[in-house]
């Protein structure tokens, strides 16, 4: 579209009434200047706007001289709640649906009442905006041709090993390169970051962005090995962290899952003492921590590893 069709929609836009529906509205993650006018439009003229925390959009509101009145819609309360706002948008009513930070029901709720609008033959409209995935995959460097968008891996240990290998799979099955892309926490990321190492490999080339579109927005470059060295040597890890992945399928000579890529219990307690410089006894209940397990499974694992490898060495 040219620069005058655009100007002649953007004055429509102004001076119609807004058209029922559901608008699916992105959010600044970070830096308020990230909004758009037309998602300010949007927020100006809806009947109503559901939130994922009302009082932190109310914070981008008032920003903004905003007034339009808001309703919860959070992952606790979005089904009961999408009855009540179908109802409403059944009789032309006009919401807007925002979550905390970038595009709803992206990591975010939304993707709930989204379908139900759709199967209930109601308008969606996405407005767009911010979205910390794409920001970091076309700064990160690594192809944008093919990428898959994961978010958050599950917390638990056996559950997180067990995606990761799938996604080891599935990229062998694809034959191609591809950037994987997801969303983690600060305190998990450390233990993410070694997941990847196990199934992957220490060379697997990744690529951390933090605190996005904020003053201390950072991006760190490197293999696994490398870029978890770097925050392992910090005091202490904090904003929202993007991760991606340059995931290739494995070539012949690359260590599979359950060979050395994997490291053994003693092997994981050194390292960490190395990197970290705590004693074998801390170093041991972070590796618990990091893992899901007690600590007194691991010493007890770890105890075997040390009495095999003596046996061996005989």
């Amino acid at each position: 579209m040219n620069g005058a069709g655009m100007a002649l929609d953007e004055s429509n836009r102004s001076e119609n009434p807004l058209a029922p529906g559901l608008y699916l509205v992105a959010t600044p993650i970070g830096n308020l200047g990230d909004i758009t006018l037309r998602a300010l439009d949007v927020l100006k003229r809806v009947d109503r706007i559901a939130c994922e925390d009302t009082r932190q959009t109310q914070k981008l509101l008032n920003h903004f001289g905003i007034v339009t009145p808001t309703v919860s819609c959070h992952e606790h309360n979005e089904r009961e709640r999408a009855l009540e706002l179908i109802e409403a948008l059944k009789g032309g009513g006009r919401i807007a649906l925002v979550s905390d930070a970038g595009m709803p029901g992206i990591s975010d709720p939304g993707s709930w009442l989204a379908r139900e609008a759709i199967a209930a033959g109601l308008a969606v409209i996405p407005i767009p905006g911010a979205n910390a995935a794409l920001s970091a995959l076309v700064a990160s460097g690594l192809t944008a041709a093919e990428f898959h968008f994961v978010g958050f891996l599950p917390e638990k240990a056996g559950a997180r090993r067990t995606r990761l290998e799938e996604l080891v799979a599935e990229t062998a099955a694809a034959g191609t390169a591809r950037t994987l892309i997801f969303h983690e926490a600060p305190h998990r990321i450390l233990v993410t970051l070694d997941e990847l190492e196990a199934v992957w490999g220490g060379e697997l080339r990744v690529v951390l962005a933090r605190e996005l579109t904020k003053i201390h927005e950072e991006f760190l470059r490197g293999t696994v090995a490398e870029v978890r060295r770097e925050l392992a040597a910090r005091n202490r890890i904090r904003g929202e962290i993007t991760l991606l992945v340059e995931a290739r399928p494995r070539t012949e000579g690359r260590a599979q899952p359950g060979t050395a890529a994997q490291e053994t219990v003693d092997e994981r307690v050194a390292r960490i003492q190395a990197e970290t410089g705590v004693d074998e006894k801390e170093a041991l209940k972070r590796l618990a921590r990091e893992l899901g397990q007690s600590k007194s499974e691991l010493y007890r694992e770890l105890q075997r590893q040390r009495a095999r490898s003596k046996r061996g060495a005989r």
